[in-house]
């Protein structure tokens, strides 16, 4: 599988996802091309709870069921991990709870009660306040925590979209990858690093939301005093040290985007190219906007779990 050994993790994850879903769509976008650049959509808002994140979380909760019994799976979320650790706990016949901020977007917390999670939201005005809590109900016996920012087994699921997007398009000469807790590009970038290692991966994030761009360039971890942005799944303040070295080994540049550019983005999205893309699920596009390559591109869209209340700022 394009040089991976069998039984690499990546090549067990994309085994195992394909019994739930088939590889996502690459679109080309003729409103973002240009003379010296082709681009395309790697499209990740059709997948089961409307995100990227069931790969991970699938991937490793089955991994996790091999080694030990689970009687319950716990995540921390602002909502689309939140709602693949549910749909991963339904398919593989455990229980799962899910701790959410207080203002968490209630199309993604919807998704999660419709999957039959138990949330606890209340007491926790942000992530860091939900992961707090998460971890304190973790010490229960039978728990899994399913932290997408620190779980070993995780980054081999949404590693599964950099061997689609190297047998979709062999020739790109870049991705463009929205970071949150850091998972998707982590598990990208070691992919495309090992296969393709002239493919520039890029990361994106929210200018209210800088953390991991902060201790990318600084080399050490910086946390951020708020991460007060309309990209949710973007929203992390207090980045991991491991994960810092980890994306310093497999990305090539980061890039912030201002809360006007990622609505602008929504709206190019929905408006030219007929895809819903939630803040985060735009934010690629929003750093292409603000800064156009040369090259054969592609610009993840990360999910389209979008709130009524960026619907209006969008007017889509």
């Amino acid at each position: 599988m394009l040089g991976l050994p069998e039984n690499s993790a990546i090549c067990e994850a994309q085994a195992l996802l394909a019994k739930y879903f088939a590889a996502t769509p690459l679109l080309k976008a003729p409103s973002l091309s240009r003379p010296d650049s082709e681009v395309y959509l790697k499209v990740e808002a059709g997948l089961p709870t409307g995100s990227f994140k069931p790969r991970g979380a699938l991937y490793a909760l089955a991994k996790n069921l091999e080694r030990r019994p689970i009687t319950d799976v716990i995540a921390s979320s602002t909502g689309n991990h939140g709602a693949a650790v549910a749909f991963a706990a339904k398919a593989l016949g455990v229980r799962a709870t899910i701790f959410l901020p207080e203002a968490a977007n209630p199309v993604k917390r919807k998704k999660i009660e419709d999957l039959g999670a138990r949330i606890v939201a209340e007491g926790s005005s942000d992530l860091a306040g939900a992961f707090k809590q998460a971890q304190e109900y973790s010490a229960r016996p039978g728990v899994y925590f399913l932290n997408d920012a620190t779980d070993p087994d995780l980054p081999a699921g949404p590693g599964t979209i950099g061997l689609e997007i190297l047998e979709q398009f062999p020739t790109l000469t870049a991705i463009f990858v929205p970071m949150g807790d850091t998972a998707l590009i982590r598990g990208i970038g070691a992919v495309v690093k090992q296969l393709a290692p002239k493919v520039r991966i890029v990361g994106v994030q929210a200018e209210r939301a800088p953390s991991y761009v902060l201790s990318w360039r600084e080399g050490k971890a910086i946390p951020t005093a708020t991460c007060d942005t309309c990209a949710d799944g973007l929203a992390t303040r207090t980045p991991e040290a491991e994960n810092v070295a980890a994306i310093r080994q497999v990305v090539d540049d980061v890039v912030l985007v201002s809360e006007s550019r990622l609505i602008e983005a929504v709206r190019l999205l929905y408006r030219h190219e007929s895809v819903l893309a939630e803040p985060a699920g735009a934010a690629a596009t929003a750093a292409w906007l603000d800064q156009p390559r040369p090259g054969r591109v592609v610009m993840l869209v990360t999910g389209g779990n979008v709130s009524d209340d960026v619907r209006h700022q969008a007017g889509i």
